[in-house]
């Protein structure tokens, strides 16, 4: 699975001349509400096996969580299903605070 620093996403978000990736947030709905990345689809780790259907495994898809773990677990999951662009956030939404966005609050 491909790991892409925050920065490295921030710049792709930027990019209007490439296709925005879907950016899965794999966190407890309560830590979605506490910071999110704006347009993110909040889907928690535990609701992915039964609502993966709602994503296009076509696609590119950027899983997020807190920290990284998580998200690279349900990354791996979606490439089992046959996804074919999935990107781990390394360092998740920490990360994206510490290196994107200094007005995010953290936990």
């Amino acid at each position: 699975m491909q790991q892409m620093t925050p920065p490295e996403l921030a710049a792709w978000l930027a990019d209007n001349s490439r296709p925005q990736p879907v950016l899965l947030d794999v966190r407890e709905p309560w830590e979605f509400q506490t910071c999110h990345i704006a347009g993110s689809l909040p889907m928690p780790m535990a609701a992915v096996p039964a609502r993966q259907e709602e994503l296009d495994p076509t696609q590119p898809v950027v899983c997020i969580c807190h920290h990284g773990a998580r998200s690279m677990a349900v990354g791996a999951f979606l490439e089992r299903a046959g996804f074919e662009q999935v990107i781990n956030l390394a360092s998740g939404i920490h990360g994206w605070a510490l290196q994107v966005d200094g007005s995010m609050p953290t936990y």
